[in-house]
């Protein structure tokens, strides 16, 4: 009789690990209001960007409070869960809290998780697109496991505060890349649409990835570490034309295609 049970059981569910995208909301702020102000006005333009993706909220950068002097400072996770879920997520779980905020996360309903968390090159920081503080606003990652022909299609645009992440592979973005926004890849970037934000290829290393657009107009290029910033303007050639940027050495190459 058990083993019969045990069979019927077995045909009806099985549990398997699975790797899944998901957005990760980087906090930098505890201040909701704030939050939800930063939040508006960098969806403002793309109401229906996440089509109820499942979201990560990231304490790891949140600042200290001033007012209270905590360093750690508390948040209302249940206000906090209304808040992303009005912009069309689904909050699911906490990374980078201390014992207090990790304890307040399970208490309203959250799991807690640890997330590779996408690299960046060193750079100058953008100026804040929302009426928040730059120190204030709220950073989205999309952290994508590439698929398994190893290229992530980005099929939307991408504005500012928004940051897509392929790890382990190629990206390909068909649509604008936003003053901004960021495109980051651990091989090639393709954008095929203008790209006027940043964009990151080779992020862990690889010298041999390449960054490629329609239409050259980025604030600021990487590869493998190397980078440059718009503070040095591109040359007339491929200045708003098709181009293509590869590592010479510790030099990028801008070259038209």
């Amino acid at each position: 009789m058990a083993d019969v049970s045990a069979a019927r059981t077995k045909a009806v569910f099985e549990f398997k690990s699975a790797t899944l995208p998901l957005i990760a909301v980087i906090l930098k702020t505890a201040d909701l209001a704030v939050l939800a102000e930063a939040l508006d006005a960098q969806l403002a333009d793309s109401p229906d960007f996440f089509e109820q993706e499942p979201v990560v909220i990231d304490l790891s950068q949140l600042q200290p409070d001033e007012e209270s002097g905590e360093e750690s400072p508390a948040l209302d996770f249940a206000a906090l869960r209304g808040l992303l879920a009005r912009h069309q997520t689904q909050p699911i779980a906490v990374r980078g809290g201390n014992n207090a905020q990790n304890a307040a996360a399970r208490a309203a309903g959250l799991s807690l998780t640890a997330m590779p968390v996408a690299p960046a090159p060193r750079s100058p920081a953008p100026p804040a697109a929302s009426p928040a503080p730059a120190s204030e606003a709220p950073q989205i990652v999309r952290e994508v496991p590439v698929p398994a022909n190893g290229t992530l299609l980005i099929d939307k645009p991408l504005r500012s505060g928004q940051q897509v992440y392929a790890r382990g592979g190629d990206v390909v973005v068909t649509a604008v890349v936003s003053f901004g926004a960021e495109v980051i890849a651990d091989g090639n970037v393709h954008v095929y649409a203008p790209l006027r934000g940043k964009a990151i290829a080779g992020a862990r290393g690889n010298t041999e990835a390449r960054i490629f657009s329609t239409c050259m107009e980025a604030q600021l290029v990487a590869i493998a570490g190397i980078y440059r910033t718009n503070e040095v303007p591109l040359p007339d050639p491929v200045l708003g034309k098709p181009a293509q940027i590869r590592l010479d050495g510790k030099k990028l190459v801008i070259d038209p295609i």
